[in-house]
């Protein structure tokens, strides 16, 4: 498991065991995790479509040789 999913699974966990005690400092922490997860899947998702272009670039560079 990727650590933006088990950032995103324990802020879950935070929000809902601030649910039910009624604890909303902590209920906050869990929305942040869970935020921060979802930030990190977007970035590695961003940079894995980078590393392919470049990719993409060095096989057509390589092809002209």
């Amino acid at each position: 498991m990727k650590d933006s999913n088990l950032d995103q699974a324990k802020g879950r966990v935070k929000q809902a065991a601030g649910d039910l005690t009624g604890d909303d400092e902590l209920r906050r922490e869990g929305k942040v995790d869970e935020t921060a997860g979802k930030v990190k899947e977007g970035l590695d998702s961003g940079a894995d479509k980078l590393r392919d272009a470049v990719d993409k670039v060095k096989d057509k560079l390589t092809d002209r040789r």
